[in-house]
């Protein structure tokens, strides 16, 4: 069996795009320039609607209100792909994809700055007591005082996650004239003058302002609760623009009527509407100086087109070429430029000896290999080989039969 450089080995138009949660146009126009056959979706869909659309979807690209799960993942036939159009990815079940050999891609640096932007302006906001005076206004009452209004220039503020936007915020903070504390479970080097705390409680005990920037893995889940509340100073500023489930509501409702937090700006939640059509409900509605905004910490136009632009590229680099540059879940491996080869793809479970079999396999074939990379992670062997334009059909049932398969496909 011979092909040519121009060849692939599936066609284009037959590789079904499937686009949730009102994606960016330009993710739509790249996907269409690309020759793929895309389908679009306002809003996100329950786990059974995305049961039956996952159907022959090979690109699935979705925001953070589809939950990717373990029974979707059951029903993907055919997908290779998933690209998250947002930074956190705890909305797919990565150890399944992984299984069913599916990368994930996210974005984790194209809406940092819309991020940190919006928790420098809720800070200023709240510490000068902005909400409740603009809605006392509203109501016709004027009342100019300085009572309870400060400046931040000062003032110490708490980073609790110290990753892309944690730091950024840091430093943007810190040309304000904030004294900045962060704390990390991971080793981060601190930038400018940011000091980091031996633990959450001497963060807590110190901050003037604390504001939320950790991951969505399971062990955050009720990271800050009436314990961590009364830890703060009184009168705190607490900004939550990370995870919803990182904060006990009813814990901060609490800290809000007692005073220990004197204002709070919150962006995510528990649970969040699926639509813009349903009622959002909380215990946070109607509190003084609260800033409830509806997830919109990245909603910026220069931020969603950013997105838009990365996440297509990375997953068409995975599918063109077989990078997987940026994974969440994969081993990721950067690939030169295919030039008059066939490659080969093999996703199997990170087991040994499956190097040596896909080598046998190719020596009793006849093959020459060209270039030959490898990568594993604790799950996952990913190994791609470049061949001489000669392989038989036999090849590819001999790679395909090699124990611990996941998935394989083939390049021109």
């Amino acid at each position: 069996m011979t092909g040519t450089p121009n060849n692939i080995s599936y066609p284009k138009n037959k590789i079904n795009v499937l686009l949730l949660e009102n994606v960016h146009p330009v993710a739509v126009e790249i996907m269409k320039a690309e020759g793929f056959n895309v389908e679009t979706y306002a809003a996100a869909l329950t786990e059974d609607e995305l049961c039956e659309k996952i159907k022959n979807v090979s690109v699935l690209g979705i925001r953070s209100k589809t939950h990717v799960t373990a029974k979707v993942l059951d029903n993907a036939n055919r997908l290779m792909v998933i690209g998250a159009f947002c930074i956190g990815t705890n909305q797919i079940d990565l150890k399944m994809a992984t299984q069913k050999g599916v990368a994930a891609f996210n974005a984790p640096f194209s809406n940092t700055r819309s991020v940190v932007e919006l928790a420098i302006a809720e800070m200023i906001m709240l510490i000068r007591n902005i909400p409740d005076k603009s809605v006392m206004m509203h109501k016709g009452v004027w009342d100019k005082s300085a009572r309870g209004s400060f400046e931040v220039r000062g003032k110490k503020l708490g980073i609790v996650g110290y990753g892309n936007i944690g730091s950024q915020l840091s430093v943007l903070a810190e040309s304000l004239g904030m004294k900045v504390l962060y704390f990390d479970a991971e080793e981060k080097l601190a930038l400018g003058n940011a000091v980091k705390c031996k633990n959450l409680k001497e963060l807590l005990n110190a901050s003037d302002v604390i504001s939320m920037h950790v991951d969505g893995r399971s062990k955050n889940e009720n990271l800050i609760g009436e314990q961590e509340f009364s830890a703060m100073k009184k009168g705190v500023i607490f900004i939550n623009l990370s995870r919803g489930h990182v904060v006990e509501i009813a814990a901060l409702k609490n800290a809000i009527h007692s005073g220990k937090v004197a204002g709070c700006a919150i962006d995510v939640y528990p649970y969040e509407p699926v639509s813009n059509n349903e009622e959002f409900l909380s215990e946070l509605r109607g509190l003084p100086n609260t800033i409830l905004t509806p997830h919109i910490g990245g909603s910026t136009m220069e931020a969603q087109e950013n997105i838009g632009s990365f996440v297509p590229a990375k997953m068409m680099d995975f599918i063109n070429s077989g990078s997987t540059s940026n994974s969440v879940n994969f081993p990721n491996l950067t690939l030169p430029t295919l030039e008059n080869a066939h490659r080969l793809i093999h996703i199997h479970h990170n087991m040994p000896g499956i190097l040596a079999s896909i080598n046998q396999v190719l020596a009793s074939n006849g093959v020459n290999i060209m270039g030959q990379y490898l990568k594993t992670n604790e799950s996952i062997g990913y190994v791609i080989t470049d061949i001489n334009k000669e392989y038989s059909k036999d090849l590819i049932k001999d790679l395909k039969g090699i124990e611990h398969t996941i998935k394989f496909r083939i390049l021109y």
